[in-house]
């Protein structure tokens, strides 16, 4: 009777703490991308530290401080330089949308396979496409309130992530808690891999876009390009995100821009996803692609956006910890020669 009522006791609070977990899985979401980053960014803080004037060198709080103070110092100048010209072109837009509207249905009555195009859902697509982007320019508030929560925790976990980590270790039995804790560094490293590894593909594409939408004359090359290679961090979803957006803007300029962008494209997502992720990726996570587009789907479903951009790290601790736990006892068990009776 005392066994069975512990167990009901087990699986109520199990199940108690289930429910609370699903009521604050923002928050907890929070944290976990909060980890995640300062598991990654880390690294370069080891790096700024290794920098030396003379004999003295920066303390881990000054290598945070300079980092923070470098990213937010590139969020500025991207601000000042490359937004206005966009807000002003956006602001002339609108006063000659009409206009702007009517040239866009001569040129699409000019295709071929498009010359009975309805203008009227036109009309009605681009009214509701603007009230959406009102939408989003509402949620900004909250935006930036996630954002700097995300920033402070990011920092804390680096500062006191070690301590964190060993109290976490200590939940756990002590029979345990070594096996435990060697596989989580694994999977640490795994993930750091795969920030390098991504970064590389980011900076390629970053770099390809600017030099063919600056040799197109697309506007805001600059902008489009940093976008390009800022959204490749997320597989699929994000060198997708940038096609659009790209292939929009040249396109109210002139089809020959656009023909160029959805040729460079084509040809730059063939080279990467035949020949240079999958090389990429296998060195640094050892993951299928099958893996990589199954964590992408399910991330995508569980939180939109930012659930795709933790997929990949989150398959690969996934794959640490499944690799560790289910798989080597197996094949220990296979590899345990059986003897004759």
């Amino acid at each position: 009777m005392t066994i069975r009522r512990a167990d009901i006791a087990f699986f109520f609070a199990l199940g108690l703490g289930l429910y609370v977990a699903w009521l604050a899985r923002d928050v907890l979401m929070l944290l976990y991308v909060s980890v995640l980053f300062a598991v990654v960014i880390n690294p370069a803080i080891e790096v700024v530290r290794r920098l030396h004037i003379g004999t003295w060198q920066p303390s881990r709080g000054l290598a945070i401080a300079l980092i923070l103070l470098g990213g937010l110092a590139f969020m500025a100048l991207f601000s000042i330089f490359a937004l206005p010209p966009i807000f002003r072109d956006l602001h002339a837009a609108s006063a000659d949308w009409p206009n702007r509207v009517t040239l866009v249905v001569e040129r699409v009555h000019r295709l071929p396979f498009a010359r009975g195009f309805n203008t009227e859902s036109l009309q009605s697509n681009l009214d509701r496409a603007i009230g959406g982007v009102f939408g989003i320019f509402k949620g900004i508030a909250g935006g930036l309130f996630w954002f700097f929560t995300w920033l402070i925790l990011t920092v804390y976990f680096i500062i006191d992530g070690e301590r964190a980590f060993a109290w976490i270790m200590s939940l756990f039995p002590p029979s345990h808690r070594e096996r435990l804790e060697e596989t989580l560094l694994r999977a640490e490293a795994r993930v750091r891999k795969w920030l390098i590894g991504q970064g590389a593909l980011m900076l390629l594409l970053g770099c390809c876009s600017a030099l063919v939408f600056g040799l197109l004359r697309v506007k805001y090359f600059y902008a489009l390009a940093l976008f390009a290679g800022a959204a490749n961090i997320v597989p699929i979803a994000g060198p997708l995100a940038s096609v659009v957006a790209t292939a929009l803007i040249a396109g109210l300029d002139s089809w020959g821009k656009l023909l160029g962008i959805l040729i460079f494209y084509f040809v730059y997502l063939q080279i990467e996803n035949a020949w240079i992720a999958p090389r990429i990726m296998k060195s640094t996570l050892d993951l299928p692609p099958l893996g990589m587009i199954i964590a992408l789907s399910l991330g995508g479903a569980l939180a939109g956006v930012l659930g795709a951009l933790i997929a990949v790290p989150t398959a690969a601790l996934v794959a640490v910890l499944a690799d560790e736990y289910l798989v080597k006892p197996h094949r220990a068990q296979a590899t345990i020669p059986k003897t004759e009776p």
